[in-house]
């Protein structure tokens, strides 16, 4: 006798009920219907960002080393923030962000980033040497911080 025809042993209850499972797949399948036809008529794209104009901008590189640390300087050379100051990580988060895209695109670690401001107040980063552009939207505000001061 095994130990799954054991006399004592209860029958498996069912974890998700068969109806939620049905419900999934049919969402499933209406979701693909719905982007296939939007696809297939050329429904027009709605909910997409649109790019303001630029008002002000700066011209930094963005540098890290092997502990993790970037160091953000201006053409001068001059450093003038650095991921480990008060609030500025996430300099280093989207450092590594650049970093990991210029690695993709065989480009230049050390090319120049420019931070701007738009019109509609909206601070961005555009990396003219992959032709990355990152609006600063919902990262928080001490974090979208860490960038506009540099605009200061």
């Amino acid at each position: 006798m095994t130990s799954l025809d054991h006399p004592n042993r209860r029958p498996e209850k069912e974890m998700v009920p068969r109806i939620l499972v049905q419900a999934m797949f049919a969402l499933m399948v209406g979701s693909c219907a719905m982007v296939g036809y939007a696809q297939w008529a050329d429904v027009p794209d709605t909910g997409v960002l649109i790019e303001a104009p630029v008002v002000q901008e700066r011209t930094v590189t963005l540098v890290g080393d092997r502990t993790g640390k970037y160091t953000v300087r201006d053409d001068t050379g001059a450093v003038i923030a650095a991921s480990s100051d008060d609030k500025a990580g996430f300099l280093g988060v989207m450092g590594r962000v650049i970093e990991r895209e210029r690695a993709l695109q065989a480009v230049a670690i050390d090319a120049p980033i420019q931070v701007v401001r738009r019109t509609n107040g909206h601070v961005g980063i555009v990396d003219p040497s992959t032709g990355m552009v990152i609006d600063l939207i919902g990262y928080g505000t001490d974090n979208v911080a860490a960038f506009a001061n540099l605009l200061k």
